[in-house]
């Protein structure tokens, strides 16, 4: 079996060698999210990264990234789950990669078309400056939210306000638990206290938005690739109506100014949840980044 082993922090060099260099994929190829979502692993082998983990309580490998033939790659990955006795899935696979796959193992897999994880793709430029008539509604919220607080303001995520960065994601989650008790957030909840718990291990940008004293939204990101920074956790309280659009703009320019090089935000997938997807789309994105899932056939396809 191939020797995956747990995300270690201090190996970040050698996943950021692939990861930042693979192209634009989704936001499953994030060190960050690797690193704080669930038990992921991961293992280097043919000049390749492959990675492991658990996805909707099944076994799953991301589809390899790296240079060189990727069939002696592919080849161990499909053993891999042989000995293990595991059905052979891959998940995050671009149109290209199922080419590729089809090409290698012609008629052994299946291939699902998997909506609800298609990360949204803006232009840095569309969030930070909300113009023209696509954005008209935005920007009228935007100037009420304004004008009813007018002692709003915005400051990076630091030491010295990560306490309230932590309360505010608290309180997010206790009314979100007091409406809904059966509501699923361990998962987020986990991960976005890890990284807040290791802030500056992480190296993450963030800002928090204020109403005077008290925080009311905050926004937190990585890199994906040279071109690309990812949002990782956006919360705001339904106290300041509009906070959301705040913290999404403000957030934008801020790395707009700080990174010139940017030209993409991906603000993740919608999950599959309506209200999710018709807040996502009303953004207006530039693209979508559509991933599949494939599994052998020889296993009883179950994706």
């Amino acid at each position: 079996m191939i020797d995956f082993k747990s995300f270690q922090l201090s190996d970040r060099a050698d996943y950021d060698r692939y990861l930042l260099n693979c192209g634009e994929r989704g936001c499953e190829y994030s060190f960050i999210n690797l690193y704080l979502w669930g038990r992921q692993k991961a293992a280097f082998l043919e000049n390749h990264l492959i990675f492991f983990s658990q996805f909707n309580r099944k076994s799953v490998y991301l589809f390899p990234v790296g240079e060189g033939a990727p069939k002696p790659v592919l080849d161990a990955i499909i053993d891999d789950a042989a000995q293990r006795g595991i059905p052979c899935r891959l998940t995050g696979l671009l149109q290209d990669d199922c080419a590729t796959l089809e090409r290698l193992y012609p008629g052994r897999f299946r291939y699902h078309f998997d909506r609800d994880s298609f990360d949204y793709v803006y232009d840095i430029n569309d969030l930070a400056d909300l113009k023209g008539r696509k954005f008209q509604k935005k920007r009228n919220h935007l100037n009420r939210f304004r004008q009813a607080h007018p002692d709003c303001r915005l400051e990076p995520i630091c030491l010295d306000n990560l306490p309230a960065a932590a309360k505010l994601v608290n309180t997010w989650y206790t009314l979100r638990l007091q409406e809904n008790p059966h509501a699923d957030f361990h998962m987020e909840r986990a991960a976005i206290e890890k990284a807040l718990r290791q802030w500056q291990e992480l190296q993450l940008e963030g800002l928090i938005l204020y109403d005077g004293e008290e925080a009311i939204a905050i926004a937190i990101g990585s890199r994906l690739s040279q071109d690309t920074f990812d949002i990782h956790f956006e919360k705001a309280l339904d106290i300041a109506d509009g906070a959301y659009p705040a913290i999404n703009q403000g957030f934008a320019s801020y790395l707009r100014e700080k990174y010139p090089e940017l030209r993409w935000l991906n603000r993740e997938d919608d999950m599959g949840l309506e209200g999710l997807r018709k807040a996502k789309l009303s953004y207006c994105p530039d693209h979508m980044i559509e991933k599949n899932w494939a599994c052998l056939l020889e296993d009883c396809y179950d994706y």
